[in-house]
């Protein structure tokens, strides 16, 4: 193909191949932010609100501040307070004093917030099914690539650090070369593939 042979400025935007790719997750994310209103909206809640019962799941009993949940969903400290209202007021969550810091407030689930967390965890069948039209080569091929671009995105300051085995000090990256395992995870001492590369591992630890 000929770059922008109609001279259309548009047709310039689309013809790379990079280009066509972000065209491609754009049109995917419109899916994601479909879906993700219409899970969310089953239990009565936005998809910030579960995606913060997610992020207070996966950091523990400790619970998070105001700030690092903003932080950690890239929104303004406002939208998260606004949202993390709400999730009180259902009885989803609770502030309570950080056992870090006794002047700070802490974020934890409730017993039912816990429960709901639990439950609104999973992607919903269409979107797995649509995954699942990748062979297992293509997914692995994918999540490399996402992988890459994820990694990208977090140098550059655009989004939240996500808990990646990539950027972890017990990941130890081909250290088993011609393998289909090659990588090592130190912490579980154990070898792995591309396809088991995680993205929001609740043990990783960032590297120095």
């Amino acid at each position: 193909m000929s770059t922008n042979e109609s001279g259309n400025p548009s047709d310039f935007c689309h013809d790379s191949a990079e280009q066509r790719i972000l065209v491609g997750l754009s049109k995917v994310s419109l899916a994601l932010k479909s879906q993700s209103w219409q899970d969310a909206g089953r239990y009565g809640l936005s998809p910030t609100q579960v995606q913060i019962l997610s992020l207070l799941q996966a950091k523990g009993a400790g619970g998070m501040g105001l700030s690092a949940v903003a932080e950690g969903l890239a929104v303004t400290p406002a939208t998260a307070s606004d949202a993390v209202r709400v999730l009180v007021e259902k009885g989803l969550v609770q502030k309570t004093p950080s056992p870090e810091d006794k002047r700070a407030i802490a974020i934890t689930l409730t017993p039912k917030g816990q429960q709901l967390a639990v439950q609104t965890a999973c992607w919903s069948d269409l979107l797995l099914d649509a995954v699942g039209e990748l062979s297992e080569l293509e997914q692995t091929v994918f999540l490399r690539g996402l992988i890459k671009m994820i990694r990208k995105l977090q140098e550059a300051g655009q989004i939240p650090i996500a808990k990646m085995c990539v950027t972890c000090r017990f990941f130890q990256p081909n250290r088993y070369p011609n393998s289909d395992r090659p990588h090592h995870c130190a912490l579980v001492d154990a070898p792995f593939g591309d396809r088991h590369l995680q993205i929001d591992c609740p043990e990783q630890i960032m590297s120095v």
